[in-house]
């Protein structure tokens, strides 16, 4: 599975139509990674994360069209705050993973300057 089998061509235009229902897709997507993340599977995050990227670029194509209302930027804005919530959770979870890979891999790579 790759990030773009995650979400459907015919989801994306019903999301294209309402740009709130882009940021909840992200936002569902990074509740779905912090879960992978607590239960250690990086396979999923990863994909996850791709999706998210496809997400994130096709609400800002969908955004140049059609700006969000006063409502709507107030539910944005909670939904953003949640989404860098997950954010946060998911660095602190993958930070001891990346210095583990990081001895693996005989490297001194600070995790910190990879996210």
């Amino acid at each position: 599975m790759n990030a773009p089998d995650l979400i459907t061509a015919r989801e994306t235009e019903q999301l294209s139509r309402n740009l709130l229902g882009f940021y909840e897709a992200i936002e569902s997507a990074s509740q779905d990674m912090l879960q992978a993340a607590r239960t250690g599977d990086w396979d999923t995050v990863v994909k996850l994360e791709g999706a998210c990227a496809v997400l994130i670029a096709q609400l800002k194509h969908a955004s140049e069209s059609r700006p969000l209302g006063r409502d709507e930027r107030a539910l944005k804005s909670r939904i953003m705050q949640r989404i860098l919530f997950n954010d946060a959770e998911i660095r602190t979870l993958t930070e001891p993973w990346l210095h583990d890979l990081s001895r693996m891999m005989g490297a001194s790579i600070d995790p910190k300057k990879m996210h």
